[in-house]
Order: C-alpha cells, then structure tokens, then sequence
C-alpha cells in the first residue's frame, strides 16, 4: 500500500470482529481507533432502514491512507481516507453513493464511527450538547442523555427528553460536529452544515456494548424534536432525491486524538478554520451610530423615568402615541441580567462620553434606585416589578436571590461608581450597596472557596451551592479589592478561582442564567473568562499568573464553543434572508434556548485583553467578529426588522426552536441594548475595535 509521508501503516482488510474497519490517528500515533461499521446505512424515513452498504474492500490510495468500497443491496459506496497531519490531524473523507438502479427513491444516509463504550462518554455537540447536557435533579426540559431505559424527573415523572441516543439538525449546533471519547480516543466527526444532499444532521447514541458518532445526509431528528416546548415532537428525517446511478458525492473529517482534558480545543479551532468561507462579518452600523442608536432605544422604549426603571422588554408592534403600555412590555427590571445595574451603567457611561444629559439622569436614577432597595440579608434584591415592587427573581424558592444576578450587578454598579469618581462625582449608596453585597459573599464563602448560588434574601440562608454560578464573583471581588486596597476582597477572589478551576479544567460549567436550571450555557462562559482574565490581570508578574491564564484560555474556549462558526442558509422570504443576516459570530444562548443571541458582548472587552495577555490573536477575531455580527440586529429606522428605530431583539431563530426558522423575537430587550451600547463606547478605547 502507497501511503503518505507520516501517514499511518493501515493495512488493507484491518478488519473488527463485526466486519469493520478499524482506523487509528491519521499521525500515526498509537492508541486513539475508531471502528468504522460499514460505508454508509440508507434510510427512507424516521424509523426505516432500506440498505446497509458493507465494506467489501479496501485498498491502499495514492494520496495515502485508503479506499473503501461495497455494495449493497440498493445503493453502492466508494470512500477515500486521506491522512492530514497539519496544523491538526485529522482523516479527510470523501464519500460517494449512488442508486443502483430501478426507480427513483427518497432516502437519506447515516456515516457512522464507533468507540468503545464507557460510562461517561463526555458527548460534545457545540453549542448544542455537552456531557449528559442536564442533570437528573434539573427542572428544565430538553435533551438530555442517559445511559440506557427511561428516566424519571426530580418530581416523579417521566422525562421524555431524556434518551441514550440522540439526532439533531445542524443548524442547532455552533458547528456541524460531534465528539465523544472512550478509555484511549476521543473522536469527532466533522461536516459541512450543508452538502449536495441537504442540510446535514449530527447524532450520537450508546448501547451498552458501543458508542456511536453519526452524520445524517440529510439531517434527521429523533427520538424526538425539541422546539423549546414542554412537549416533544415528533422524530423527522430528511430525504434526498436520487437517482439510479447518479453519484451523491459528500466531504467530511474524522479527528482522531488521545482523551485528555482539552483534547477537544485544537479540534474545534480546526473545524472552525474549515467552515470560514474568508468572508467577513461586515457591522450595519459604525461604532459611534450604534451608540447613539442603542441609548436612543433605551431611553424611548425601556426608561419609564416616573419608576427609575428600564423595562426588560418593548412590544415591537405599538400603538397610539407609542409609550402606551402594549401586550409583551414587561413592566419589570432584575437588578442585573436582563436589565438593571450594567445597562443603567452603559447610559450613565454614555452620557458622559457624549454629553448626553437624558442618558446620565436615566443612568443615575436606575443606579439609585438598584442601591437605596436592598433585601433585608444585605444583599440587592433580585428584581423590581411594577405589581410587586422589590423582590426575588425567577430563581425557585422563597425569596430566593441568583448568585450571578447579583454579582453582575455589584460589578456593574461598582464599575460606575469608579468612572463616577474619576469625574468629580462620587456616590455614597452605591458604595454601601457594593460594601454589603461584598460582605455577605465573604461570610457566606465556603472553606473551599466557593460561593452559594442562591440565597434568601430576608434571612440570608442559603438555599443552594450547585453549578458555578459563584464565579461571577470573581471580577467584582477583585475590582473592590483593587479599589479600596483589600487584601481580603483580592483573596476571596483567588480562592473562588481555585474552587472552580477544575470545573473549567474538565468543561463543566453550569447554571449562570435563571432561567436554565443547572445546565450549560454560554452565560456560564462569559462569566468564567471575566473572572479568570480579572485574575490573571490581579497576579501581575507574580508566581499564579500562568495558571490563572490557563484557566483564562480554557474558558474562553469553552465559551467559543456557542459561537457560530458558519452562516446558517434562512429560508428565502423570511425575515434574516431577506435582511442578509449572518449568523456566524453570534452565539448560541444554551442547549436548552437555542437560539442565536448576544449576550457574548459583556465579556467584549475581557477577550481583547485575553488576546493581549496570552498573545493569541484568535480571542480579538472573535471578539471583533461578535462584536460586528451584534450590530445586525439593531434597528436602524422604524420598520427596520418588523422593530422601531432604537429597538433591538434577543433573539433570532436560526433552527426549528421558538418560532420559525428566519425570523426575530418581536421584543426589544433592555439588555441588549445596554450591551451593544456598553460594548460600543469600550470600542472607542480598544484601537482593536474600534469601527471593527
């Protein structure tokens, strides 16, 4: 056999006992296999398979590694492997199927590799899956894995989203990949988000004996579809025209490595390098536009000066003189997240930047209010709303207060109170609002390190120390530390950090947002890379930087993996294709909202850093790629997306999930506004952004 330079010796009829192949790394290290079953299976519908095309032969190719080649009953294949070994190794697969002969036939096909099985499998589908994607004491519905058999949820029930085998549509995923490991490889299976078949699907199962990576041709859904509803839908798979002997010809890339921690950060790096098709980002709007566009919408659509407070979200549709309250105004603001200290902050910082006197007084007045209502615990409380005044959040439980909600908005007010200064204008009660928040984390911090993740906001109990919330800490106990020279304030910081660094370490984050119980988000990366990039800063030339910049990395990594790494093709006539609308830069939100939205911006100006602190410019191309990608969205005069000048959705429905493909959530939100806004005037001052 002919091989390439480097290229591993796979001699010709390596067979498995099941009458696969067996494939090790395309570097020729030893260890990492995978057993490939046979060339492709062919499906006509949901539950139907029409064909398996075995592998009948298989001979040495002269661009090294090898060719398949088999026949079955219906359809025949040919695959070749060629071994690449830079800058990432990694088999190239060329596939090619073709209908024997009769009539014409929709079907679909299904690529497969397998591993052994192990009890934990760590699946990895970015942004889509990760790990068992929910634990079983969860209280959110959506997919989730489980070994074998059903599950039953925390109250009792059955879990119809709990399955051992799952299939997605691509356009769920950050990236058309998937991986899994067993006890010497961790695999993925890399694709195109669209072939000449179609759409292209992602899938993975576990049987006991094996575990399985699969590529639909076209995209399949089963057990079930998850559409963001309590109830699942139907399984549904995808079908192909063909036609007798016409060759249907796919590319696709198997990776091929060592299971260690990290193993899968080169690969998803790589495969992102694959799907660039080199055309960039291009922002609708320059920086200083946006800005001035995203505090006009705050301050028309979400300020109601007679509350002190910024709506979380404005009705797209109004009527009348336009302030009338409409049906989806959300009369409400948490003290952070979805509103509160970090937009107020945004106008207050806005304000000053351009003179804007509106700005300032809306900045200032939301401020006040935030740190002149604590909980009785010492705390903020978790949010206001017009029916119940001040109070708890979303967060389950009696007067329960979200660890992170609340450390956004101690870092956010704290920040304000710091530009405050510089310019003459100091205020007090936010100093003591900041001072008590601060307090009672440093009391309620555990021996280990870690900080509760929720609390009573009368009592001060704590109600919960799961997930890695407590993280969102981390910044806000060092910028105080900093501010008032606390050594207390900078330690408690550290030992945070160190509590979480092994979550980090194995990609195990968790439970930032209120509304996904303990389940991963992009959320939960923002909050990392914040606190390790503050960390790291803090250690200055000192012994703990290069471990603090290692977990820096290792969560803006992770981060990365939400983060669209292709242009999602929206039906024509919908609201993004007719907009041109790219989803590329923009971030998947969780695995249980899957949606595409821009929250990545509050870490904006950490991943510049990140860039600078590690030398990788990767970090600054993502951020100037989300940062131009958030710009899409806002609406530059009345009509503009179905929204009012100044108005800017959350989300955008780039897959089968909270409304159709092509369309946008018909709500402004505060939020995003105030970190477009935010991440608009930080530009000015990162010469990496501005106008990027």
């Amino acid at each position: 056999m002919t091989m390439r330079a480097g290229a591993p010796a796979v001699p010709a009829g390596t067979r498995s006992a099941a009458g696969g192949l067996v494939v090790p790394a395309p570097n020729g290290r030893p260890g990492p296999t995978v057993e490939v079953p046979c060339l492709a299976e062919v499906w006509v519908d949901a539950g139907s398979r029409c064909d398996r095309i075995p592998i009948d032969r298989v001979e040495g190719h002269p661009d090294g590694g090898f060719r398949l080649t088999g026949t079955g009953e219906r359809f025949a294949a040919e695959a070749t492997w060629v071994p690449v070994t830079d800058p990432v190794p990694h088999w190239d697969v060329r596939l090619a199927v073709w209908l024997l002969g009769g009539e014409p036939l929709d079907a679909g096909l299904s690529v497969s590799i397998r591993l052994h099985a192990v009890a934990d499998p760590e699946w990895l589908i970015p942004g889509l899956f990760y790990g068992e994607n929910r634990p079983a004491e969860s209280r959110a519905r959506y997919p989730r894995w489980i070994p074998s058999g059903s599950a039953v949820s925390s109250d009792g029930s059955s879990d119809p989203f709990a399955a051992s085998s799952w299939s997605f549509r691509s356009d769920r995923a950050a990236m058309p990949a998937v991986g899994a490991r067993d006890d010497t490889t961790f695999a993925v299976l890399a694709a195109q988000p669209r072939t000449t078949l179609g759409l292209t699907g992602l899938g993975f199962g576990s049987d006991g004996m094996t575990t399985e990576l699969h590529l639909d041709l076209p995209a399949a859904e089963s057990p079930v579809a998850y559409t963001g509803d309590a109830t699942p839908g139907p399984a549904e798979r995808l079908l192909a025209r063909w036609l007798p002997s016409v060759r249907s010809e796919v590319r696709y890339r198997v990776y091929l490595a060592e299971p260690h921690a990290g193993a899968w950060r080169p690969v998803v790096r790589d495969v992102g390098a694959w799907l660039d098709d080199g055309v960039a980002v291009e922002p609708t709007n320059d920086r200083a536009t946006t800005a001035q566009l995203a505090a006009e919408g705050l301050l028309r659509w979400h300020y109601h000066a007679d509350r002190a407070a910024l709506y979380e979200t404005a009705a797209f549709d109004r009527h009348g003189d336009d302030r009338r309250a409409e049906t989806g105004d959300r009369a409400a603001m948490h003290v952070a997240w979805l509103s509160g200290a970090p937009t107020a902050a945004a106008l207050l910082a806005h304000g000053r930047r351009v003179d804007d006197a509106a700005a300032r007084a809306a900045g200032t007045a939301v401020l006040d209010a935030i740190a002149a209502n604590l909980a009785p615990c010492g705390t903020y409380w978790g949010q206001w709303s017009a029916t119940a005044g001040w109070g708890k959040g979303w967060t389950p439980g009696p007067d329960a207060l979200h660890s992170r909600t609340l450390a956004e908005a101690t870092l956010f007010m704290g920040r304000a109170l710091d530009a405050e200064a510089s310019a003459g204008r100091p205020h007090p009660d936010w100093a003591r609002a900041v001072a008590s928040n601060l307090a009672f984390v440093l009391g309620a911090q555990a021996a280990d390190g870690r900080v509760p993740s929720a609390w009573n906001g009368r009592t001060g109990e704590i109600q919960g120390w799961s997930g890695t919330a407590g993280l969102a800490w981390v910044p806000a106990l060092v910028e105080a530390g900093r501010r008032g020279s606390d050594a207390a304030l900078l330690e408690a910081a550290e030992r945070a950090g160190d509590a979480y660094a092994g979550a980090v370490e194995d990609g195990r984050l968790a439970g930032a947002p209120e509304d996904v119980d303990l389940g991963p988000t992009s959320e939960d990366g923002y909050a990392a890379v914040m606190a390790y990039v503050a960390l790291t800063e803090a250690a200055g030339d000192g012994p703990a930087r290069p471990r603090w910049l290692r977990s820096a990395t290792m969560a803006a990594d992770w981060m990365l993996t939400f983060r669209y790494a292709y242009d999602v093709a929206f039906p024509a006539g919908t609201v993004l294709a007719d907009r041109g609308f790219r989803s590329r830069g923009l971030d998947q939100a969780s695995p249980a909202n899957q949606h595409l939205h821009t929250y990545g911006l509050i870490c904006q100006p950490e991943m510049v850093r990140l860039a600078r602190l590690s030398g990788d410019g990767h970090y600054l191309d993502r951020a100037r790629e989300l940062f131009a990608a958030a710009r899409q969205g806002l609406a530059r005069h009345d009509g503009d997306l179905g929204a009012r000048r100044g108005m800017m959705a959350e989300r955008y429905h780039q897959t089968r999930y909270g409304g159709p493909q092509g369309s946008v959530g018909e709500l402004s939100h505060a939020w995003c506004l105030g970190l477009l806004l935010s991440a608009a005037d930080q530009a000015a001052d990162l010469p990496e952004l501005d106008d990027a």
